[in-house]
């Protein structure tokens, strides 16, 4: 038995546009399981109906991901065959669930063997990944589900079709029951039957769904005004029509305590269809039990729609985030990076780039697999310009290889010469020749380094043996040396700190300007110096890096008083010296410019930019430092020439 209040109210043409655009398409297999299309449903009145979206595949892969297990491929497409001979079971979740963790395998499997070609000396570009039989096979397979599906979906619409021609026959019977009513006995229980066949036919086109229920409901409730059938008969379906109805308010109520909203949206579909199949209560009664009905569903429906909201806040929040990082890698300027370290700095910055996206959830989906091209397609593009420098690069290192190998030769002919001026003259100058040369492959760079310098330090050691006739001064120095220590030992708390670091500096200066000591004192009176100034340092709280260039110069100063030759042992920590600026500089340029891609593209706030600016200060702190110790080598060097 039916009444007004339980009737599928037709929405106007601008809410049924809504509902269309709001609400995707039912999968053929969740037709096939669904008792009526949620459409037919009625969830409340036309006024306050709310037309809610599935979950989109973003929302159900962790659903899917527990249905289906992670495995090895092969244990994959053992799964996949057995869905393809009852497809119907296989949700769409469920088959790009298994289709997303094949293809992570597969995806890992081209990866690791194109690291292995690079390792073995291939060049990245030239990788071609070996045919996948499995692959293939897995294609294969889920062709055939989805053809099985596509059939599937052809005949439950042609199901609808047959299901409408019987409906609209019911409903032809209803209308001759009503006109030409017959025995009051007999025209009921014909009636009951025509409701229980009405109920058993599900699923009908959807264009059809609220004009074939109009209909059904006037002559089901015409039938009752017309027939009068006795109180007894009418009491007892209002009485159980009541009880039914007050089940299904109780019912729809505790789903506002359901915790997955998903699952209670769909559970009041199903509650919605069992209130509108149950027939008429009491007239008194039917306002008051719709309206309980329908507040209880207002309160699964708004948060339905609040769930969907915020994934979608979410959702777009990640789209601005891999925005962002598109545009870094977007623009990068390839003219600053003409450098091996300048290459590999910025390499590291795009992986840790790909690190970071891999932690940002969904996007919206129209916008999510087009992000994910846009970056691809951005860090492919890095790559190839990478390969592209790195082949020019060989060439040039190739040249200069045979360079170093010239000025080797040179280095070795002139090693056992006893011209000490001539020839150390000249061995610097080869020296300073080197350090034009840019550099070589990475596994030749120290053979070759090696075999040069061992030929200037022959030469220099078998000079310094022929030149140590230099005791006394050297002696004399020892002395002079030791009276600065005992100087600054001398210096106590009582003395302003001011004072105290001018003293300090003084006899600094003037240690530096002492010469060679003995040999065998050198490192004993050098170290017994660095620990006094350390003390004196840290016990007036002098600056850090006035401290180390302070330190730098001693250093300095010990090295060119020995005697094995210190000019070369200069040279080699100018280089270093020269590599580490090198070095500050690009990470500088790094991110000076990252700054501005924050400045100009990106909302991370001023935390991010005041961590940027103190790493900036840093640098450019540590660069003045090695300009500084670069500047004392040069002057030391121009002492001995």
């Amino acid at each position: 038995m039916m009444d007004s209040h339980d009737t599928n109210l037709p929405l106007q043409k601008e809410e049924q546009e809504e509902v269309k655009n709001t609400t995707p398409e039912v999968t053929t297999q969740e037709a096939v399981k669904a008792e009526l299309p949620e459409a037919e449903t009625p969830i409340a009145t036309a006024e306050e109906a709310v037309a809610q979206p599935e979950p989109k595949e973003s929302d159900t892969d962790n659903e899917a991901e527990k249905v289906v297990p992670k495995a090895d491929k092969k244990g994959i497409l053992e799964q996949l065959k057995k869905w393809a001979t009852d497809a119907e079971k296989a949700t769409k979740q469920e088959l790009d669930s298994l289709k997303q963790n094949f293809y992570k395998l597969h995806n890992a499997e081209v990866e690791a063997a194109k690291k292995a070609f690079v390792e073995a000396g291939g060049v990245e570009e030239e990788f071609i990944p070996t045919a996948d039989e499995l692959e293939v096979e897995f294609k294969k397979v889920l062709t055939a589900i989805k053809e099985k599906r596509s059939q599937l979906a052809a005949d439950l619409e042609k199901q609808k079709e047959e299901n409408l021609t019987q409906k609209l026959a019911i409903i032809d019977r209803l209308k001759e029951l009503v006109e030409s009513p017959d025995d009051t006995n007999k025209s009921y229980n014909e009636f009951k039957k025509l409701q229980q066949q009405w109920n058993e036919i599900k699923l009908i086109p959807q264009s059809k769904v609220n004009e074939l229920w109009k209909n059904y409901q006037h002559y089901v409730e015409k039938f009752y005004d017309i027939l009068k059938l006795n109180n007894e008969f009418r009491d007892y379906d209002f009485k159980k029509n009541l009880e039914i109805k007050t089940h299904l308010c109780e019912a729809a109520e505790r789903l506002a305590e359901e915790s997955d909203v998903v699952s209670a949206f769909h559970q009041l579909q199903k509650l919605h269809q069992e209130f509108r199949d149950t027939g008429p209560v009491v007239k008194e009664l039917r306002d008051e039990i719709w309206n309980r009905f329908k507040a209880a569903s207002t309160v699964v429906n708004r948060r339905h729609q609040q769930h969907f909201e915020e994934l979608k806040a979410t959702e777009q929040l990640n789209l601005d985030q891999k925005t962002v990082i598109c545009e870094i890698v977007e623009t990068i300027d390839y003219t600053e990076l003409q450098t091996f370290s300048a290459w590999e700095t910025k390499t590291q910055e795009i992986i840790a780039l790909q690190n970071k996206w891999k932690t940002i959830g969904f996007a919206p989906q129209k916008m999510n697999v087009k992000i994910f091209e846009r970056f691809r397609k951005s860090c492919d593009e890095f790559f190839k310009k990478k390969g592209e420098f790195f082949r020019t690069l060989k060439e040039g290192m190739n040249e200069n290889l045979e360079k170093k190998k010239a000025l080797c030769e040179k280095a070795e002919a002139l090693k056992d010469s006893t011209d000490w001026k001539e020839t150390a003259d000249l061995l610097s100058k080869l020296q300073k020749e080197w350090k034009t040369i840019g550099p070589v492959q990475k596994k030749y760079s120290d053979i070759v380094w090696k075999r040069f310098i061992g030929a200037c330090d022959y030469f220099f050691e078998q000079k310094n043996k022929a030149t140590s006739s230099q005791k006394t001064v050297e002696l004399d120095n020892l002395k002079k040396k030791k009276s600065i220590l005992e100087q600054l030992e001398a210096i106590d708390d009582s003395m302003a700190a001011d004072e105290a670091e001018e003293l300090v500096r003084e006899l600094m200066k003037e240690w530096n300007t002492i010469g060679h000591v003995p040999f065998k004192e050198k490192d004993r009176i050098y170290k017994q110096y660095h620990t006094c100034v350390d003390q004196l340092f840290d016990r007036f709280n002098m600056q850090v890096s006035q401290k180390k260039l302070s330190n730098f110069k001693s250093n300095i100063s010990n090295i060119s008083s020995g005697d094995k030759g210190g000019a070369q042992t200069l040279y080699r920590e100018r280089e270093k010296l020269q590599r580490t600026r090198d070095n500050i500089k690009n990470e500088l340029l790094t991110y000076e410019n990252n700054m501005g891609f924050l400045t100009t593209t990106s909302k991370k706030g001023n935390s991010l930019l005041t961590e940027i600016n103190r790493k900036i200060e840093k640098l450019k702190g540590d660069l003045e430092l090695v300009s500084e110790k670069i500047k004392v080598i040069d002057d030391s060097l121009r002492e001995q020439e």
